[in-house]
């Protein structure tokens, strides 16, 4: 059993040691403070043993100034190294932590769709912030730890022996009891720091699901609902905290009682030296010194364990994300790019989400070409959604092949594919930031000329003029700022700038909520968005239906009709019962 901790933690610092590549040069020069600082620390210790002996013990004055003058060199020599060590390993240390988490969420930012809806958001912040700096603990001040841990009790230890090697031999027999006590506690502190974690991922997500669905909590008094939920996660987390805390503290209050007794014992059998005339006073508190700073060295050895152990299980939870791997990836060899056209097609396309029991899509094949609208419904649950992911390639098919201008998206870097495919989710997205700055996502680097027009031709340009700051309001998430109908025409200016060849609009009702003369506001600038692009609608809104080019009713995850919408009513199948229900 622990070999396995001992080979996790092992396996743990393999992984995330490389990170340290561009700072390995300042964490040797931290342990050369660190051991300038320990020798600073001895040479103290023997000076303060000389001045003892020779100015203390004679009464002479005289004899005090030269190891005065030499004890406070060293003195600054240690302080000022010491800052430098120090200061020089935070500094390291949050370089570390920022380049992990970096990492990190670079990583996350490629997962697949379903990844997010297996793991709970407040989780994955716990995770990206807490458990990224537990890997820093046992990567880079692991290191610096267990360097001038190691150093100090070297050089205490070798101090002691020159002074008495037979009194320190008894002494060192004693410092295995710490490890020893450091090894019996750490699975107590593993395990309680892993549930600590956990409750504190879910605490953030009970905070993070209240507060952004805070309309719902209070229409639907869940106030208190929500309350029981947080006390809940709260408790356990104060149960995991409590219980580790007891065990770290159960280890330091052992280990404190066995050093006291070790130096007691020192100092007894000093003074009995004394009496006999085989050791000076100065030797005695000198000896009694290295052996009482000897051991919070090894006793810091031993938390070190119980701190890397700890450590353990934060990195466990990160290992977890980055072990998760995405969906899709660019092609080894991707083709060059060209000027798009727009034209899609869906060749014999099947598709099943990992772990679902059924497939989504199944030999589904259509074509859409510049210019052309084609409406794509169908009934809830159907598959319709799934198509836009699989064009915009969050997922590639189980068979067949989606093209874009008869090239296979397998073959297109993602990024290029994405900037040539603009995507109008139902969910109206919104950005913490200026109003500018949630259209100017849209197209990076656009210029303010460029962001005027696509406000224009998306009719947003007078309600975001009449704003307070105008183009610099600041608007967030479930803003009160705007209407509904107002953060569609923002979303639409977003996708315009975006001036992509293929617009994928999954806008179920694009109308529902809105009066008349909202909805007309709505509608004007999204038809405009969709001239002369291939745009592809997924949609129930019947209002859009006479526009289309083609309509493509999916059901079960098949495609069961195809036609204009005066030829699938006439028809009265699926697409009539839909329009009818």
């Amino acid at each position: 059993m622990r070999e396995r901790k001992s080979a996790g933690a092992l396996q743990v610092f393999r992984r995330f040691w490389p990170l340290t590549r561009g700072d390995r040069r300042w964490l040797a020069l931290i342990v050369v403070c660190v051991v300038v600082a320990a020798l600073a620390e001895t040479t103290s210790i023997l000076i303060f043993a000389d001045l003892t002996d020779h100015a203390l013990n004679a009464g002479s004055l005289s004899a005090f100034w030269g190891p005065a003058a030499q004890w406070i060199g060293v003195a600054v020599l240690g302080a000022a190294v010491g800052y430098a060590g120090n200061s020089l390993a935070v500094w390291t240390a949050e370089r570390f932590v920022l380049r992990l988490r970096a990492g990190v969420f670079r990583h996350v930012q490629g997962l697949p769709p379903h990844f997010f809806q297996k793991h709970r958001r407040g989780d994955l912040v716990e995770r990206l912030t807490g458990d990224v700096e537990a890997i820093e603990q046992m990567v880079v001040s692991g290191v610096v730890g267990t360097a001038s841990a190691l150093f100090s009790a070297v050089f205490y230890a070798a101090a002691a022996l020159w002074l008495r090697w037979d009194l320190a031999l008894v002494t060192f027999l004693l410092a295995p009891l710490f490890l020893v006590a450091a090894r019996r506690f750490s699975e107590r502190i593993r395990s309680a720091a892993r549930d600590e974690r956990t409750a504190d991922g879910a605490i953030t997500s009970v905070v993070e699901e209240s507060l952004g669905n805070i309309v719902l909590t209070q229409s639907y008094n869940r106030r208190h609902d929500e309350e029981r939920r947080l006390d809940r996660e709260a408790r356990a987390w104060m149960r995991a905290s409590v219980r580790g805390a007891r065990a770290s503290e159960l280890y330091e209050q052992f280990v404190e009682v066995v050093e006291t007794l070790c130096v007691l014992a020192v100092i007894g059998f000093g003074a009995w030296e004394i009496s006999a005339g085989r050791m000076t006073l100065g030797e005695l508190l000198a000896f009694a010194a290295f052996i009482g700073y000897l051991y919070p060295p090894i006793r810091n050895l031993g938390q070190l364990g119980l701190t890397l152990t700890a450590a353990t299980a934060g990195a466990e939870r990160i290992q977890e994300i980055l072990n998760a791997e995405p969906a899709v990836t660019d092609p080894a060899s991707p083709l060059p790019q060209w000027p798009v056209h727009g034209r899609i097609g869906f060749d014999g396309v099947s598709f099943r989400y990992p772990d679902a029991a059924a497939e989504s899509l199944t030999d589904v094949s259509l074509t859409a070409g510049p210019g052309e609208l084609v409406l794509v419904t169908g009934p809830s649950g159907a598959g319709k959604s799934t198509l836009s992911k699989l064009l915009l390639r969050f997922y590639d098919p189980s068979e067949g092949t989606v093209r874009l201008d008869g090239v296979p998206l397998t073959d297109i870097p993602l990024e290029f594919l994405r900037e040539n495919v603009a995507l109008l989710p139902q969910e109206t997205l919104i950005l913490h930031g200026t109003v500018r700055e949630n259209i100017a996502c849209g197209r990076p680097g656009a210029s303010e000329r460029e962001i005027r027009q696509a406000v224009v031709d998306a009719a947003a340009h007078d309600f975001i003029a009449a704003l307070p700051e105008g183009y610099n309001t600041r608007i967030a998430p479930g803003t009160s700022a705007l209407s509904g109908g107002q953060l569609q025409r923002i979303a639409i200016a977003r996708a315009m700038l975006r001036d992509a060849p293929v617009l994928v609009l999954v806008l179920d009702e694009p109308t529902a909520g809105l009066d008349a003369l909202a909805a007309r506001r709505v509608m004007q600038p999204l038809r405009r968005l969709m001239a002369d692009r291939t745009t592809i609608m997924i949609t129930h809104d019947p209002a859009l239906a006479p526009d289309a080019d083609r309509i493509l009713v999916v059901d079960g995850g098949r495609l069961v009709e195809c036609g204009t919408h005066g030829e699938l009513l006439a028809r009265g199948g699926v697409y009539a019962r839909l329009r009818s229900a």
